[in-house]
């Protein structure tokens, strides 16, 4: 595990949870969070102990703040400061959106604990996450119009799947700060919870996937559910449930599931996602950045 300076990473039976831990700003991103929590996510995806993830933010006031418009650093606040002739450049690419590509290519569910305000890249990197729970003082702001910029981060992609196209255009559009209970209304969260009971809601959410599901069957469904959707044909999602289906039938996570549930018991699933996973995955063309 990284020595990290801007997040921390804990791991405990079998739920890792990290933290943003830049409480005098706020939890600001930087591209040193940046770089520290796509670090975090390789060793979650890395450890078979892991059944769940969660992200929150340190202290009582923000999630994220948004980028850091005051880095330490000097540099550029909203992408690189060098000038490219080739957008094609890698210095061109949004940091948010090298973190929420990360976490969406994440093995294990994801669960994020919004605990305060949340702006910018501080919404944004929620997106791929799978289930996000907040603190009903949470606040949540798409203000990239009132920055003369964009959204970042996939979030035009993200977005709209999750809140749908209307809510996401007013949202980003007018750039407003909105409160938890908008959020909720609006499909952005699952849940509101008092301050104090945020974070044994998400352990509690952990909790119940990692005492009672297969880790291999798991990390399948998250592939399937983020990525078949996109598939132009209900057929395509058909190859994949199907070989799926027929591959892990055959495995002893399936006759662990059958055996546990008749004898009333729980579970001691012995998959593992490191060693585990059908041989077809991954079954998507990953892109590259051109």
């Amino acid at each position: 595990m990284a020595d990290y300076t801007q997040i921390k990473l804990d791991i405990a039976d079998g739920i890792a949870t990290i933290t943003l831990h830049r409480p005098e700003k706020m939890n600001a991103y930087t591209g040193t969070m940046m770089n520290e929590m796509i670090n975090a996510f390789d060793c979650t995806d890395a450890d078979d102990s892991v059944r769940a993830v969660i992200v929150t933010g340190a202290g009582d006031r923000a999630f994220c703040a948004g980028a850091d418009l005051t880095p330490d650093d000097g540099k550029h606040v909203f992408s690189s400061g060098e000038a490219v002739e080739d957008l094609s450049d890698p210095r061109v690419r949004d940091g948010g959106g090298m973190l929420t590509l990360r976490i969406f290519q994440s093995k294990k569910p994801v669960i994020g604990a919004i605990n305060g305000a949340a702006v910018g890249v501080g919404v944004t990197m929620q997106l791929p996450m799978d289930i996000r729970l907040a603190s009903k003082k949470a606040r949540f702001g798409l203000v990239f119009a009132r920055r003369g910029i964009v959204p970042e981060a996939a979030s035009s992609w993200f977005l709209p799947r999750i809140v749908g196209m209307p809510q996401a255009l007013e949202w980003c559009m007018t750039g407003r700060v909105f409160d938890a209970e908008e959020a909720l209304r609006g499909g952005l969260v699952r849940s509101l919870h008092e301050p104090e009971d945020l974070m044994p809601a998400a352990i509690a959410l952990a909790r119940e996937i990692a005492d009672n599901t297969s880790a291999v069957s798991v990390a399948m469904t998250r592939a399937m559910l983020w990525h078949n959707p996109n598939f132009s044909h209900p057929m395509q999602a058909h190859q994949i449930d199907s070989r799926a289906i027929y591959t892990l039938s055959r495995g002893g996570d399936a006759a662990e599931g059958i055996a546990s549930f008749l004898e009333k018991r729980a579970p001691r699933y012995p998959g593992r996602v490191s060693s585990d996973m059908p041989a077809f995955y991954p079954f998507w063309n990953e892109p590259g950045w051109e």
